[in-house]
């Protein structure tokens, strides 16, 4: 979890948008629309980022199509740590 979480924060463009996605879903569920308006991206960014979180199990979505909720994965969720450490390294750049 902890080079996943380096390559896709740290180790790609736009890791940090995605740090800040996690650190959104760490607090409580969000839509694309209501992440886009509290971290001030386009909607099309938000949901790129949230695919690519998808793909790699660190996201998990509600089964509705529209306002489909966003959730942080269990695995995330018990490596929230690592996250956070990383976070300390790059989110403050």
């Amino acid at each position: 979890m902890k080079k996943l979480l380096w390559w896709l924060i740290a180790g790609m463009k736009g890791g940090l948008n995605r740090a800040k996605i996690i650190k959104m879903l760490n607090e409580r569920p969000y839509n694309a629309h209501q992440l886009s308006d509290e971290l001030n991206l386009d909607y099309k960014t938000i949901r790129h980022h949230i695919k690519v979180l998808e793909e790699n199990n660190i996201v998990k979505s509600g089964d509705e199509k529209y306002g489909k909720m966003y959730f942080l994965s269990p695995a995330i969720e018990e490596n929230y740590d690592i996250f956070t450490e990383i976070w300390e390294q790059i989110g403050k750049k």
